[in-house]
């Protein structure tokens, strides 16, 4: 790449179980990478081109402008299918087999989008978070968001936990972590806890570890911090009497289904 590189990722293997990944840059590259014996071998999957951002040089040029891939994440289940977020705040739906073209694209934010990220249970729902001190959350068959917090400052990172579909996390640069739990309020977070002095240093990015109760939150003074949810925060539904309490990813999607299915409703009303 010609420009920094936000971000890469794993993909499956190729035809001949090489390993491969993705990386995505500010140079408007999305570029796959595969490991072979004594190289490593790149395409180009996308090229990103600024809608509509074609500006007229000297002598009559036309010359485009590239738009800056900032975040990207693959859809868990249709292994084609990817979103890319950009600095000028656009999320575009794409393939790895149209290079030329988008699935769709989606005006998301009025700044730069951090990080874009599929829900781990329910196949249809992404988050986006940006800094314009937002975080959203899409049905990638609709265009516009179905929730939207403001959190104050923008928003650097955010990540689903790997035990529910309705809880994620989000950090903000006044040195902030945000849990929600959707299934518990709606609205807003459930906990904001200042981990780092907001004077001095920033928060850039946050992981849940996929077994234990715990988020890790990265600064951009190299320091990783380690935070345990309390028990408020990881509520597991209460067994009622005489009766087990429904467990495993069909619940998951049924608990993010009943959320969306409200908004859902207001959004036809209106």
């Amino acid at each position: 790449h010609t420009d920094p590189v936000w971000q890469v990722k794993w993909q499956k293997d190729d035809m001949d179980n090489n390993l491969n990944f993705f990386s995505v840059s500010s140079d408007g590259r999305i570029v796959s990478w595969t490991l072979l014996k004594s190289e490593l071998v790149h395409t180009d999957v996308i090229k990103l081109k600024a809608e509509g951002n074609t500006t007229d040089g000297l002598n009559g040029l036309q010359l485009h402008t590239v738009g800056c891939g900032t975040a990207f994440d693959f859809h868990k289940e249709i292994d084609y299918m990817f979103l890319v977020g950009t600095e000028e705040g656009k999320i575009y739906k794409c393939s790895k087999s149209y290079s030329s073209k988008f699935l769709d694209t989606y005006d998301a934010h009025n700044m730069a989008v951090d990080a874009v990220s599929w829900n781990p249970y329910h196949a249809k729902v992404f988050m986006s978070c940006s800094s314009d001190w937002t975080v959203k959350i899409w049905d990638h068959t609709i265009k516009t968001p179905m929730f939207i917090y403001d959190l104050n400052s923008a928003v650097g990172d955010v990540a689903w936990a790997p035990y529910s579909s309705t809880v994620f996390a989000a950090v903000t640069t006044d040195g902030k972590t945000h849990v929600f739990d959707l299934s518990i309020n709606k609205y807003e977070a459930i906990c904001s806890q200042p981990v780092v002095a907001k004077k001095k240093n920033k928060i850039t990015h946050v992981q849940f570890n996929p077994i234990h109760p715990i988020i890790i939150v990265g600064d951009d003074r190299g320091h990783v911090i380690c935070l345990k949810l309390s028990p408020n925060l990881r509520k597991m539904p209460k067994e009622k009497k005489g009766q087990e309490v429904q467990k495993g990813p069909a619940v998951e999607i049924a608990k993010l289904d009943k959320l969306l299915n409200l908004v859902r409703e207001v959004k036809t009303k209106t």
